[in-house]
C-alpha cells in the first residue's frame, strides 16, 4: 500500500472532520466542544497516565531507586501508556503505524504533559509523599489526589483544544 497516499487521505479526512464536523466552530466560548467530550478525552488521558505512573512508581520503589529516577521513569511510562491507548485505537481504525503515531502525538501530548505536571507537582509538595512507601496510605492519597486535581485542571484544557480542532479532536476523525 502506498503509505504516502494513505497519510494524505488520513490527513484530509481528519482536516475535513475537524474543520466541518462536531460543531467545532470558533468564537463560541471554548470553541463549541462539549464538556462530556472533554471529560471523555481527559479520562482517556488519565487512564494511560495512571497506568504508566503507578507502574513507574512501583518499579522504581521495588528497585530501591531514589525519588528523581523513580519520578522520571513514572513520567516516561505515563507518556508511553497515554500515547499507546490512542495509538492502538487509531491502528484498529485502519491507519498505518506512521500516521497513527502522528495522530497519537497530536492528540495526547499537551493533555499528558498538563496531567503529569499537575500530578507530580501535587506529589512533590505533599509533605512526606516523596518518601512514602507503596504500603503507606500517604503514598496512595498523594498519588490519587494528584490525579484528581490533574483531571480537574486538564479537562478545561482538553475542552479548549478540542474546540479548536486540536488534541483529541484529531482522534474523532477515526471513530
Amino acid at each position: 500500500m502506498d503509505h504516502t497516499a494513505h497519510d494524505h487521505a488520513a490527513h484530509d479526512h481528519a482536516h475535513h472532520h475537524t474543520a466541518h464536523g462536531h460543531g467545532h466552530g470558533r468564537g463560541h466560548g471554548a470553541g463549541g466542544a462539549s464538556w462530556p467530550m472533554a471529560v471523555k478525552a481527559t479520562l482517556h488521558c488519565l487512564t494511560g497516565c495512571a497506568i504508566g505512573e503507578i507502574l513507574g512508581m512501583v518499579i522504581g520503589t521495588a528497585l530501591g531507586w531514589g525519588n528523581v529516577p523513580t519520578m522520571v521513569l513514572a513520567i516516561a511510562l505515563a507518556f508511553v501508556f497515554g500515547y499507546s491507548l490512542t495509538l492502538f485505537a487509531v491502528l484498529r481504525a485502519g491507519l498505518d503505524l506512521r500516521a497513527a503515531i502522528k495522530v497519537a502525538l497530536a492528540a495526547d501530548t499537551v493533555s499528558i504533559a498538563v496531567m503529569e505536571l499537575v500530578d507530580n507537582a501535587i506529589i512533590a509538595v505533599t509533605p512526606g509523599a516523596m518518601d512514602a512507601h507503596l504500603s503507606e496510605g500517604l503514598f496512595w492519597y498523594a498519588l490519587l489526589g494528584g490525579f484528581a486535581v490533574a483531571f480537574a485542571l486538564t479537562t478545561p484544557v482538553n475542552k479548549w483544544m478540542i474546540g479548536r480542532g486540536k488534541g483529541h479532536a484529531v482522534v474523532h476523525a477515526f471513530h
